[in-house]
């Protein structure tokens, strides 16, 4: 079966031409698709005989909604979708004072195993198509009656660990006659596969790069992130290096602020070092409580401690907004709940 909401345009026409359909039936097909249908029989203006070929021959993406969760503080929403073939995916909804913006999940599960995370405790299934992707944004904003302008790959899953449906999702949704989600509004968050961030800069998009960093050094940053020791910080950091050098795109870092384990005065003077002249942002990150974990979100005079050593060293650097607070709103905690009390 052919995963049609994942065609580009040329795509879908040549295999509706081949299979002896008049051309200009692809761009009614599209047409629809980008209206969000769950079915083919919803494509009104198709001729019955198109429609029975489709039906037998293709499918369409959905991701269905599970269950949702509306923050009482700041209106997040957080959405367990159910896909096609009864897995489970989390997706978040922020609403911020330039739009909306909406965290995507990329996998089910992550095979990368960072131990503050709710999401690679639940172990790894599958990656998603890029029409899997584009569904969660179709069904919230179906769902909330809103434009979704902002996007970050930054839910479930290693965006760069489903390289090449992820390029595919970017290139759909950035797609004018598609969602039309300029790469502007687009931020792909990685944990620091070396490798695939050589490649993503060839594609030279103007999506921003968040990097999550976490640590300063390798013997910390090995302890929480196991990819470190496949890629250790020294590589990570000349990728990022090469690939401002490429696009010209400032980085952006994602640091978990752990009591007792990164937030020291030396962990930040460390990192000063490391990012030294390299153009980026740093975003510190109250670390989340994770059910099976014990680390706890650093104090806020450690914050302040920690941010004031990076700005005195020219890091520009701000400690992230923390929304959802009281829907769990970090990726992983709904699914993982949710299997728990025996959803799947």
């Amino acid at each position: 079966m052919i995963d049609i909401k994942s065609l580009y345009f040329p795509e879908l026409e040549s295999f509706i031409v081949e299979n002896g359909f008049p051309k200009f039936r692809a761009k009614q097909i599209w047409s629809w698709l980008n209206k969000s249908v769950k079915s083919f029989d919803e494509m009104k203006n198709l001729p019955k005989n198109l429609v029975e070929f489709l039906c037998g021959s293709c499918y369409i993406s959905v991701a269905n909604i599970e269950k949702k969760l509306v923050s009482r503080y700041d209106k997040t929403v957080k959405y367990l979708f159910r896909l096609n073939d009864g897995e489970f995916v989390e997706t978040v909804v922020m609403n911020y004072h330039h739009g909306y913006s909406i965290c995507l999940s990329t996998q089910v599960g992550c095979k990368m195993g960072c131990t503050f995370c709710a999401t690679g405790k639940s172990g790894f299934s599958r990656s998603l198509s890029a029409s899997e992707i584009l569904s969660q944004i179709e069904s919230a904003q179906n769902d909330l009656n809103v434009r979704i302008s902002n996007i970050v790959l930054m839910g479930m899953g290693e965006p760069l660990d489903n390289f090449d449906n992820v390029i595919r999702f970017l290139n759909l949704v950035s797609c004018e006659d598609g969602l039309n989600i300029g790469m502007r509004h687009i931020t792909l968050s990685t944990c620091g596969i070396v490798p695939k961030i050589y490649e993503l800069a060839k594609h030279n998009f103007a999506l921003t790069l968040s990097v999550s960093l976490h640590a300063p050094d390798n013997e910390t940053r090995s302890k929480t992130m196991p990819v470190n020791n496949r890629y250790p910080i020294e590589q990570l950091i000349k990728a990022c290096r090469d690939y401002f050098d490429t696009t010209g795109r400032r980085i952006s870092f994602e640091y978990a602020m752990i009591e007792g384990v990164n937030d020291t005065d030396e962990c930040a003077k460390k990192l000063s070092n490391l990012l030294k002249g390299l153009n980026c942002h740093v975003n510190l990150i109250p670390v989340n409580s994770v059910k099976g974990s014990d680390f706890k979100k650093s104090r806020i005079d450690r914050q302040k401690a920690f941010i004031n050593i990076l700005n005195k060293n020219s890091i520009t650097a701000t400690v992230r907004r923390t929304l959802g607070s009281d829907i769990n709103a970090s990726c992983g905690q709904l699914k993982r709940n949710h299997t728990e009390e025996g959803g799947k």
